[in-house]
């Protein structure tokens, strides 16, 4: 096995050059497949609201939640960097109530490291969970938490100055000790001056190509909803449509006694007979001495 990834592998991976590969899991199946795919880092996302759950938003999403999913990953991983999602109102109260959260989702979910969306405004938040000796990966950009504030999921920097704001609050929360960031929804042009920057590497999902790295949600690449077409998203495959050709299979082949067959079935090592057991009827006298006799005599050899 590949030594294990770390926050000081994603620095020299930016130093290098060498583009890192990010994409979210959710438990510890596809954990263990992306992990053994080549990804540097696994993300666990609070998206786990929208594509797992089935919400209209991350906002739903619990510590709790976030807690059983990332030791879910985190079982599965080997090599990656795990890195867990601080969900909505888990960090926002204060620096303080966010210190106490990351630890869980590191004591108990055993994540690596734990991100949290916000520029400038949660310096001394970042700080602080830092301070802790809990690494922290900022979030700017399109940032799904605060979907109401931004009006939907829009793209965020496109004028002077919210492009000047953003690339403040990067080099705010770099000054804070964030050891990386991701960019969603942002111009190519601004995530490119954005890394430039800073000397913490960048990943991008809706970015442009000059991030330090690129992070998908791994439903997304693999095809699972053909309803969800952004412009960001490329898919590396059809599980939609393997999965559900796998599956109408099997019905059919169920509904037509086909299977289980011979070859998926299993034989006695050597010949048995059953013995019926006597029916017991409640009502009849002296059913309970009918029931003892018979007893667990079912399936003794004879």
């Amino acid at each position: 096995m590949k030594d294990k990834v770390t926050i000081h592998t994603l620095k020299r991976l930016k130093q290098s050059g060498q583009k890192i590969c990010m994409v979210t899991a959710y438990d510890a199946t596809f954990a263990r497949i992306l992990d053994e795919g080549g990804a540097d880092v696994l993300l666990v996302g609070d998206s786990l609201g929208m594509v797992v759950q089935g919400q209209d938003s991350t906002l739903p999403v619990t510590m709790d939640q976030m807690v059983y999913h990332s030791a879910a990953v985190a079982r599965g991983a080997k090599r990656a960097h795990v890195v867990g999602d601080l969900p909505f109102m888990s960090y926002q109260v204060s620096p303080q109530e966010a210190v106490r959260n990351a630890g869980r989702l590191v004591s108990e979910g055993n994540v690596g490291s734990v991100k949290l969306e916000g520029g400038a405004e949660f310096a001394d938040t970042v700080r602080a969970i830092v301070r802790a000796s809990i690494p922290v990966m900022g979030h700017l950009g399109l940032t799904p938490q605060s979907v109401h504030k931004m009006g939907g999921y829009v793209v965020q920097g496109r004028d002077e100055d919210a492009a000047r704001r953003m690339l403040d609050d990067a080099l705010a929360l770099e000054a804070a000790g964030a050891y990386a960031l991701v960019l969603e929804g942002v111009p190519l042009e601004l995530a490119r001056t954005i890394t430039q920057s800073l000397k913490i590497p960048t990943i991008g999902i809706g970015a442009g190509k000059h991030c330090d790295g690129q992070v998908l949600v791994c439903y997304d690449l693999l095809g699972m909803n053909p309803d969800f077409k952004p412009k960001f998203v490329k898919r590396f495959a059809n599980l939609h449509g393997n999965i559900t050709e796998a599956a109408n299979t099997y019905f059919a082949e169920v509904r037509a006694g086909t299977f289980p067959d011979e070859e998926h079935s299993f034989k006695a090592t050597k010949g048995i007979r059953l013995v019926t057991p006597t029916p017991v009827v409640p009502e009849a006298e002296g059913a309970g001495e009918a029931a003892e006799k018979v007893g667990g005599i079912y399936g003794a050899p004879v």
